[in-house]
């Protein structure tokens, strides 16, 4: 058979290796720096490369209008990063630079720099060894569109750029007015001077940075205006890298992992995995597992975890669930379930906890009914019968009873607090609102990179 028409099988733990390790990412980031720099030799310089280990150190670039605020933030952003705070002035004032030099005199004399002797001056200063190892902050660079794109040619991109916005009219509440300072050095007429050039280039440098651009009001408390920025620079960009959704779901009785699996499944693909219904098909079946598992079903008591497992490896192993990926509900229950399915390589790289108040889950389960005749389901409250005829015969499921909910919400909640701290990236969500709001929670909470913890 020609090898390169066979089908190939990829092992589950391959694409489990390479997210948790970033490997798509890794080689993403050497195939960028191999094109920027085109090395003679790509073998020691992608090693230097690796050995750096630099890929997601701060590079950001701060921009807004004079006495914005931009100067503080930076300065603040660069002490809770560790990182280095570059600004034209730190530039020029470099000590022992023949460049540093040149262009203070420029700047002695016309007020400014060079584009290519400020650009010439960034390459000096991040080539140094605190940058590589510790990343960097523009402070107001680029200033133009020339720099911005002459930086992006020679390979210097950051990868968080925030814009501040203020208003030319003077701003109506005192208190604004009282914390507004005057640049010092800088008379009224070269303010706006100032403010008119900014405005003139900042409608021309936005668009070389359209999908890392964050807008933030300038026109609030110091400390807010950080702890906006600061959310921003530690939120990871979406990558290209493939991605297999393994979504969890955990809740309780009635909290509607079952719809939200059914939607993601309808949406995206994936393959829904109930745990109980998964043992029921086992059942029905009759097989090897089933034959294990019906004794359990006539006596109503729990199957013993390693039988459910067996079940539930031999679904996720099929070829359809490492291709397209799986939403599972109904299992783990417990921490020790968890640890049985993490040491079988079953992780799964989404967790959602679905959390819904009692008296909620006792109106959604004790008023729902089902005609014995049609098999029609009904909820008192949400679908109630036709006639009345209808209702008269309706039938309650023993299963929904009060007292019946009550137990297995409090096994479940006696369980959550282990399983959340077990699955430390889990998403905590409100379950107690229309089901398509928590499905876009969801949906959001798989679409994006969960934030990236920054020491």
């Amino acid at each position: 058979m020609d090898a390169t028409t066979a089908p190939h099988r990829i092992p589950p733990q391959m694409p489990q290796y390479g997210e948790a390790n970033h490997v798509f990412e890794l080689m993403q980031n050497m195939l960028e720096q191999l094109l920027i720099h085109q090395p003679k030799d790509p073998i020691p310089f992608m090693i230097d490369h690796l050995q750096r280990d630099n890929d997601y150190v701060p590079k950001i670039a701060i921009l807004g209008p004079p006495a914005s605020g931009k100067t503080t933030i930076a300065m603040w952003l660069a002490k809770h990063l560790s990182t280095n705070l570059l600004s034209v002035e730190s530039l020029i004032a470099k000590e022992y630079s023949p460049l540093a030099a040149d262009a203070r005199m420029h700047y002695q004399r016309f007020k400014m720099v060079p584009n290519m002797l400020l650009i010439r001056l960034m390459q000096e200063r991040l080539k140094e060894e605190d940058c590589i190892r510790r990343g960097w902050i523009l402070d107001g660079i680029p200033e133009t569109r020339e720099q911005a794109l002459t930086i992006q040619t020679l390979g210097i991109s950051p990868r968080h750029v925030k814009i501040y916005h203020t208003t030319f009219d003077w701003p109506p509440e005192s208190e604004i007015q009282n914390r507004l300072m005057v640049p010092a050095g800088i008379s009224e007429g070269e303010t706006a001077r100032k403010l008119l050039e900014y405005h003139r280039n900042i409608v021309r440098i936005l668009p070389s940075y359209p999908k890392i651009l964050k807008a933030i009001n300038a026109d609030q408390p110091c400390v807010d205006v950080f702890y906006q920025a600061l959310t921003y620079v530690q939120t990871s960009h979406r990558s290209n890298a493939p991605f297999t959704p393994r979504v969890l779901l955990c809740g309780p009785v009635g909290s509607g992992k079952s719809l939200q699996a059914a939607l993601l499944a309808q949406k995206y693909g994936l393959i829904n995995v109930c745990c109980g219904q998964l043992l029921k098909e086992a059942v029905a079946d009759k097989s090897k597992y089933g034959d294990l598992i019906q004794p359990f079903f006539e006596k109503e008591i729990a199957v013993p975890d390693h039988i459910i497992m067996k079940v539930l490896k031999q679904r996720l192993d099929q070829q359809d669930c490492v291709e397209r990926g799986w939403v599972l509900h109904g299992f783990p229950r417990d921490l020790d379930q968890a640890h049985m399915m993490d040491h079988l390589g079953y992780k799964p790289n989404r967790v959602f906890f679905l959390n819904v108040p009692f008296d909620s889950v006792i109106e959604r389960l004790t008023l729902r009914r089902t005609d014995p005749i049609t098999g029609e389901r009904y909820h008192l409250m949400y679908k109630p019968p036709p006639t009345m005829e209808v209702q008269a015969r309706l039938l309650q499921n023993p299963k929904d009873s009060e007292e019946q909910i009550k137990l297995k919400m409090d096994l479940f909640y006696r369980n959550s607090a282990e399983l959340e701290q077990f699955y430390g990236e889990a998403i905590a969500l409100n379950g107690d609102q229309d089901p398509y709001t928590v499905f876009e929670y969801i949906e959001s909470g798989i679409i994006n990179l969960l934030p990236k913890k920054i020491p």
